[in-house]
């Protein structure tokens, strides 16, 4: 794993499963800041959309054949990156979420500088035998990880009370504040089953347990009390689709899978993301950037991405249909309230979670591991998103 002498380049390695949302998401928002600082950049996946979007910036996209839940074939999926790797000569690895982590870590072993971010840490994410499964990994793993990158202080703490001894660095999620920006709605976003100029709305993500749908959904018979005419919209897909679908009554929405998720934000007069568990959720993040109110569960890293004072309108413990119905219902009852939010949260994003921000930090990071040789700047000029 040694580079090659016809390609000044430095060469990073992106490994990542699972390949769309959020995780997928940080993976090209990276590469496109590092491609543009100069940086020889291979992203290895399973396919699908990232693999697409990468190949797109210029990436070098390899093919890795892989689960997105670690199982009986993670022996096949360590043993088919070892010719990946032999191949790319990485000088550093980055691997992105816990599948990756566990076959990257495993199939590296620490020979060349390598980062494993959880985004959200995978113990959290399953129960019983299972969940201590993971943690024990986690607890073993963690010696080839060089860092652990995690996107929140609440991430890294939760990691540190579980036992896992590592070399710490966190780095806040960031997104793209010129491709997210305030706007009008537009008309085909602001029709729904009660009428145009109806309260909306709107929860952005994969329809799993993770983000809680299924919770949202068990609130919203008393926001109707409380609001007969709000409405809501699920957009996103995922494994729940079916099940979600049959709680919801014909105020909800199921948008499916959208290709520009930003004329929903502008549309809603209230974002929400019930998560049981995250890292740092990327959704409220670029709502804001929007220039929406959002209202989010008390989970890692959500109270690290609201501006200070937010807590009290825009924190609702997890798990919790009666107090989510309370504060959404109350939020949709005081539009000033939601004006003054949403003002204040697209600025506390511009000045606290630009993308260009993250992109340097882990920049640091990686100068740092490879010993400090020269490595150009990853301050990209021009938007992530362009």
């Amino acid at each position: 794993m040694h580079r090659s002498a016809t390609d000044p380049r430095r060469r990073v390695m992106h490994l990542a499963q699972p390949v769309e949302g959020g995780v997928a998401r940080v993976v090209l928002d990276l590469t496109k800041a590092q491609l543009t600082a100069g940086l020889r950049v291979t992203v290895a996946c399973p396919g699908g959309e990232l693999a697409e979007a990468a190949r797109e910036l210029g990436a070098d996209v390899r093919g890795w054949c892989a689960d997105r839940s670690p199982g009986a074939g993670l022996r096949d999926e360590v043993r088919r990156l070892g010719p990946l790797l032999d191949e790319v000569r990485p000088e550093l690895v980055h691997a992105h979420s816990a599948k990756a982590g566990l076959a990257g870590r495993l199939a590296v072993r620490g020979r060349v500088p390598t980062l494993f971010q959880p985004h959200a840490w995978s113990f959290e994410a399953v129960g019983g035998v299972t969940a201590a499964l993971a943690l024990r990994w986690e607890r073993w793993g963690a010696r080839w990880a060089h860092r652990v990158v995690c996107v929140s202080e609440a991430e890294r703490t939760t990691g540190v009370r579980a036992g896992i001894r590592a070399q710490y660095a966190v780095v806040p999620n960031g997104i793209d504040t010129e491709h997210f920006t305030p706007g009008a709605p537009s008309a085909p976003y602001t029709r729904g089953p009660s009428g145009p100029g109806a309260p909306l709305v709107v929860c952005v993500g994969r329809l799993c347990p993770q983000k809680g749908q299924d919770v949202l959904l068990r609130a919203w018979p008393e926001v109707l009390r409380r609001v007969p005419d709000a409405r809501l919209a699920l957009v996103g897909d995922g494994p729940d689709d079916e099940a979600l679908r049959r709680l919801a009554p014909a105020s909800v929405e199921f948008t499916g899978a959208v290709a520009d998720v930003r004329p929903w934000y502008r549309a809603a007069d209230l974002v929400v993301l019930p998560s049981r568990w995250e890292g740092m959720a990327l959704a409220p993040l670029e709502a804001m950037a929007c220039g929406r109110p959002v209202l989010v569960t008390d989970v890692d890293g959500a109270r690290e991405s609201l501006p200070p004072g937010h807590a009290a309108h825009c924190l609702v413990p997890p798990g919790r249909p009666g107090a989510l119905a309370g504060a959404v219902a109350g939020l949709l009852l005081d539009p000033e309230l939601r004006a003054s939010l949403g003002d204040r949260g697209r600025r506390h994003v511009q000045s606290t979670h630009d993308v260009r921000r993250t992109a340097e930090a882990v920049a640091g990071l990686y100068r740092e591991l490879l010993g400090g040789r020269p490595l150009m700047s990853f301050e990209c000029r021009e938007s992530i998103h362009s």
